[in-house]
């Protein structure tokens, strides 16, 4: 006999409704019909306090309670148990790969207004309208500032003549995985695996720790050269990290890196509207006000990131650094090579 039983089926409807109801109860909502509200419902993997000065503008100018559920993981795995019943109107998350694994779970819903398109560039969204990247995070070179270096390619992080001086934290972090998935995309297969042993070749120490003890080991004389994403430097330079960290990031010179013929790699923090949303017209809204000028300014600032929106304001430790060049190279394309460059990575033994 075959299939599954109408018992087991029972068993799943029940659990799903179950989530649903948590979720519910989570958010503060009634299941019925009785919350007349205005209101919508985020399910969010950024920390709290990143998000929080959005949700409170965002209530303060058109009067739609913001409720927002923090999940740290599973987030796509979540929303899919609960299905139908889902009080999931928003899906926010850090990392283009997390906003593809929602997209591919099936829990996001195609949207595209004039405001978000115009807004948001064509390589910083998902092509149906699944995903919009609402500010971006640089992949930078921190570098000594006795290298008195002016600029730098990533193919140049390769280059014999820094050998021994590079440091970086693991190659499997999502972080580097994405630069090498930029760069297989850019260049091929053949190439990005030489490149990588090339890079490796040039460490100055096993690839570990995080992109802020790169500055520290510049600054204590171990490396010339470290990969670090952009808005360490603004933790840190802020004084927000602790002073130590200050020390670190006022000892070091930053420098944009480009692909030669292309630009910054940048990775992002987005949005999308669940595919069940309960309340899809607020969810729009607040992905629209997401990207207005002045929410642009105030939601990048509060983690050192690059607004999305040409012209929005950025944070004066972050502007010190330069006019960013983003790569136009789709976001979307280097996740799909993300999985063959977590190959390459183990391939040429970065981590060992």
């Amino acid at each position: 006999m075959s299939g599954t039983s109408p018992t087991i089926s029972l068993v799943r409807r029940t659990l799903c409704g179950a989530l649903a109801a948590v979720s519910l109860a989570a958010l503060g909502l009634a299941a019925g019909p009785a919350a007349a509200e205005e209101v919508v419902n985020v399910y969010t993997t950024r920390e709290p306090a990143l998000a929080a000065p959005l949700f409170e503008a965002f209530t303060k100018a058109t009067g739609v309670r913001v409720h927002s559920v923090f999940v740290k993981d599973g987030l796509a795995e979540r929303v899919k148990a609960e299905g139908a019943a889902s009080p999931a109107d928003v899906l926010m998350t850090v990392d283009v790969g997390n906003l593809l694994d929602v997209v591919d779970a099936g829990v996001t819903q195609p949207v595209e207004t004039p405001v978000l398109t115009a807004a948001v560039p064509a390589n910083l969204r998902d092509p149906q309208g699944n995903w919009y990247a609402l500010s971006l995070r640089a992949r930078l070179v921190y570098a000594a500032k006795d290298a008195k270096l002016t600029g730098i390619h990533y193919e140049d992080l390769a280059d014999p003549k820094y050998k021994g001086k590079i440091c970086i934290r693991s190659g499997q972090h999502p972080y580097n995985v994405a630069l090498t998935a930029a760069y297989l995309v850019h260049h091929g297969e053949a190439k990005t695996e030489a490149w990588l042993r090339g890079v490796k070749a040039n460490l100055a120490r096993k690839a570990t720790g995080g992109d802020r003890e790169g500055a520290r080991d510049i600054v204590g004389g171990i490396c010339e050269l470290a990969i670090g994403n952009s808005y360490y430097v603004g933790l840190m330079r802020s004084g927000k990290g602790g002073p130590e960290q200050q020390k670190w990031g006022d000892g070091i010179a930053v420098l944009l890196p480009t692909f030669e013929g292309g630009g910054t790699h940048v990775n992002v923090s987005g949005a999308a509207v669940a595919k069940n949303a309960p309340n899809k017209s607020n969810a729009v809204k607040l992905l629209e006000f997401a990207v207005s000028p002045e929410m642009q300014a105030i939601y990048a600032k509060a983690n050192f990131e690059y607004p999305v929106l040409k012209g929005a304001a950025i944070d004066p430790v972050i502007a010190a650094l330069g006019p960013l060049t983003v790569d136009p190279i789709s976001l979307v394309d280097i996740a799909k090579a993300r999985k063959k460059a977590s190959e390459l990575i183990d391939k040429v033994g970065f981590d060992s």
